[in-house]
């Protein structure tokens, strides 16, 4: 990292970012965000062609082409903080970016099993990364094309996949009601209270991702591999969590695909509508 000019826009001369390590050029216009670092690898090997590769702390970021579309991924690590810095970033170095989180997460409700996947229409913000930008009653809501996009990539993936209002937790104990010996919740009931409300899962990132995203009126969606059951009390077993995350990151990958066919079929107004409307 080079000289960095500003104590509030934290980049070099370049444009190179003081997290993320990436700079203008760096990031394609369609990107995953992969909570987990080690998923990037993992997308790297679905590409056709690799072209940058970056790591410094816990962000870790590839670019190359997939199918023939240029595309990013970027491991952000865990929670809504990590997340601001990851999207924040991202704005400075590509213009409009497109993003998708793909994540894992619990299932509130019981018909949703493990290894399906939960794409994300809307987030409750527990979270409060997000309330330094905007009231509590900011609504956090996919984008309409990013909820298309991955539905029509859930599809191709052939997976097994919900749609549903998702739940961004500030943690993964307390804040999602984990009664772990020695540590008392003040809201051990918080789980069946969502799913009585209609919220189909828990997880730690996209309602800081999708407030963001409306901040700037850039298409941002999530869709997450369901890890858990919190109604049977039942996690993943581990040759199911590899082939439920490979069908989260087809998934978000197809997606990326589909959004980027809307905008070669975007109208004179901007807008975007299914062939024969």
């Amino acid at each position: 990292m080079k000289k960095l000019r500003s104590a509030t826009r934290v980049a070099d001369a370049e444009g190179r970012q003081y997290h993320i390590d990436c700079k203008p050029g760096d990031l394609a216009p369609y990107i995953l965000f992969l909570g987990d670092p080690d998923r990037v690898d993992r997308v790297a090997e679905r590409l056709d062609r690799v072209e940058v590769l970056r790591k410094n702390r816990e962000f870790r970021t590839v670019t190359g082409t997939f199918r023939g579309l240029r595309v990013s991924a970027l491991g952000t690590g865990i929670g809504s903080d990590n997340t601001e810095i990851a999207y924040v970033e991202t704005c400075q170095v590509v213009e409009a970016p497109a993003v998708i989180r793909v994540g894992s997460c619990g299932a509130l409700r019981p018909e949703i099993e493990v290894g399906d996947l939960v794409i994300t229409k809307a987030a409750v913000r527990l979270e409060n990364t997000s309330t330094f930008f905007v009231p509590e009653g900011y609504p956090a809501f996919a984008h309409h094309e990013a909820v298309l996009a991955l539905i029509a990539g859930a599809r191709k993936a052939g997976a097994t996949f919900h749609l549903g209002i998702t739940a961004t937790a500030p943690g993964f104990y307390g804040a999602q009601g984990r009664a772990i010996p020695g540590f008392p919740v003040r809201y051990p009931d918080l789980p069946e209270q969502l799913a009585r409300m209609g919220v189909a899962n828990f997880e730690m990132e996209a309602s800081a991702l999708l407030t963001l995203a409306a901040l700037r009126c850039f298409r941002a969606g999530a869709v997450c591999a369901v890890y858990a059951n919190r109604p049977h009390d039942r996690f993943i077993d581990p040759k199911r969590k590899e082939k439920a995350e490979a069908s989260a990151i087809e998934t978000g990958l197809s997606a990326l695909e589909v959004l980027a066919r809307m905008d070669r079929e975007r109208g004179k107004d901007g807008q975007w509508v299914p062939v024969g409307f």
